[in-house]
């Protein structure tokens, strides 16, 4: 695995409806810098780019996704469908990501990182939420590696948290994960990126999701070493 630091500071803003899910946002990411924390729609956001838990599909046609279709129009979803025939061969393996020009001034960019392969899948007893948190960052560093700083922005919604049924303060803890791991590195590709997230967190699924803590960040090694 090779990593490489973002050139760039990324302003990351966490926002959702469910006020469960926002405080457990303020408890899990209490002593993490850097994160702005909100309790309403992510419809609000001023940001270059918005994440969208979605399914491997790209269907549009539940929760964030489908208030998202609403906002900026039908073809958002073909456009994130496009990129997932071009990209992955129509099928969008949780833990990876598209990155997709939005067609509006704010955001300008959608990202959709699916949390589950069906719609309305039950993920509460799968890491998949941290998976879809670094493939977001991946998607974001990729995105900015062609066209610098083009996204210094994102806003996040609670992963999982609604059709996926993954508990408010798992969502929480897997976040964090996800964002204090990988949020400023770029893997090779999202096999490497996978492979990693799920070294991490090995054996984490095994445990009841009520159980399930946070695990601290590893130490990592320096850009350019295997």
């Amino acid at each position: 695995m090779s990593v490489e630091r973002g050139p760039a500071p990324l302003r990351v803003v966490l926002t959702d409806t469910d006020a469960e899910v926002v405080q457990a946002w303020r408890a899990a990411f209490v002593d993490t810098p850097g994160i702005e924390i909100r309790h309403g729609s992510i419809l609000d956001e001023a940001v270059d780019a918005w994440v969208t838990p979605t399914n491997s599909q790209g269907r549009m046609d539940g929760g964030v996704d489908a208030a998202i279709k609403r906002h900026l129009g039908a073809g958002i979803q073909l456009r994130v469908q496009r990129a997932v025939r071009a990209q992955f061969g129509g099928c969008l393996p949780v833990g990876s990501a598209v990155c997709v020009a939005s067609g509006a001034v704010v955001p300008r960019f959608l990202i959709s990182t699916p949390t589950m392969e069906q719609s309305s899948q039950n993920v509460r007893d799968t890491v998949n939420v941290a998976l879809a948190c670094a493939a977001a960052f991946q998607a974001i560093h990729r995105q900015n590696a062609e066209v610098p700083d083009s996204i210094r922005s994102v806003a996040l919604v609670g992963m999982g948290a609604r059709t996926g049924r993954v508990p408010a303060r798992v969502c929480a803890n897997l976040m964090w994960t996800g964002y204090t791991l990988f949020h400023e590195f770029r893997f090779d590709d999202y096999d490497d990126l996978r492979s990693t997230v799920v070294a991490q967190l090995d054996g984490i699924e095994s445990g009841p999701a009520e159980r399930r803590v946070r695990i601290e960040p590893p130490r990592r090694r320096p850009a350019g070493r295997r």
